[in-house]
């Protein structure tokens, strides 16, 4: 039986002009929603174009003082906040709404809208702190809609399985006990954070699950660390929603990072992840990163037609790289 999957993305093109070169480029969302075709979902693909973040639902995240320094410097016509993120003219009012679509993606789903939901939005977010963009984010979209879930009492997953660490969400998350946040990264690589030692704050100890895979690793590796320590720590736990920083960067052809999963690799991590949650319609997938275009286009078909459990050809899942030696380092270190 099919599973409807809510596909939450603005009306495109987007006004985040990154320019000439920028890997974080417009061309992006077209691959993914080339993917989503890829998969023919037919009658179970639900479209949304989803809806602006208010200044309330951002600063459950973000300082105000960085809301109202990001809107200026925009409208001041923009620039770089580092080297690797730039700001255009039209890149907060992007920001805002790719927030506002994973707000709207966790409350259709409430409603009972479809099964489960991918945002698919630019700019990303998940190296967004509180204070700062950085890493191509602006705004820290799932810590937004984690936010708000835990407003309302809500138990939260968060699995990043983008080759960067989110340290913005990790950041956010630290020491708040009612949200388990894993990461399966590169290491090492941007930004350098994600050790297997960093466990979460004296209130939230054991609930941040760090993977730092050396370069190389197979998505083998991945599923292992989910079998031998984050489905415990979740079952432990027991969320009520999860939420994915599903980034396409790991795969072996992305440009930036030098992991060597595939796009079944995407598929089979996305079938177990959705065992994590507590039954349809409390899992929500939200863009990162994913550079080389082709790759994308390729795991987001095998991602999308995994959670709507239509069976598809993707690449073969890859194995017998490096790696597990990590998932030991962070058992050993949850276990201190």
């Amino acid at each position: 039986m099919t599973s409807r999957v809510l596909l939450v993305t603005p009306p495109q093109p987007d006004a985040h002009d990154t320019g000439r070169g920028h890997p974080e480029r417009p061309a992006r969302i077209g691959a993914v929603l080339a993917g989503v075709a890829d998969a023919r979902l037919e009658d179970a693909l639900v479209t949304s174009a989803g809806r602006d973040a208010t200044r309330a639902e951002i600063e459950l995240v973000h300082d105000a003082r960085y809301v109202d320094a990001l809107d200026d410097f925009a409208r001041a016509g923009g620039g770089h906040l580092d080297p690797d993120t730039v700001v255009a003219p039209g890149s907060f009012a992007a920001a805002c709404r790719a927030a506002g679509c994973g707000l709207e993606a966790v409350d259709a789903l409430a409603r009972g809208d479809a099964d489960c939901a991918f945002v698919v939005v630019r700019p990303p977010g998940h190296h967004a702190t509180g204070a700062r963009g950085q890493g191509f984010c602006l705004f820290n979209n799932v810590a937004i809609a984690a936010s708000a879930l835990v407003a309302r009492g809500e138990r939260v997953v968060i699995v990043d399985w983008d080759v960067h660490h989110g340290n913005g969400t990790q950041d956010v998350f630290w020491d708040e006990r009612r949200v388990v946040y894993v990461s399966t990264h590169q290491y090492p690589a941007y930004p350098g954070t994600g050790r297997a030692e960093e466990t979460g704050g004296a209130r939230a100890k054991g609930l941040t699950l760090n993977f730092p895979f050396p370069p190389g690793a197979t998505g083998d590796v991945a599923l292992d660390a989910v079998e031998r320590v984050v489905a415990p720590t979740v079952e432990r736990f027991t969320p009520t929603w999860v939420l994915v920083s599903a980034g396409f960067d790991a795969h072996r052809a992305d440009p930036l990072a030098d992991l060597a999963w595939s796009a079944g690799d995407y598929a089979a991590l996305t079938a177990r992840v959705l065992e994590l949650a507590p039954g349809p319609g409390r899992t929500v997938l939200f863009l990162e990163g994913g550079y080389d275009l082709d790759a994308l286009r390729a795991s987001t078909a095998a991602t999308v037609a995994t959670l709507a459990a239509v069976e598809r050809a993707a690449e073969p899942r890859t194995s017998g790289g490096p790696g597990r030696d990590a998932i030991a380092r962070t058992e050993r270190a949850l276990a201190d």
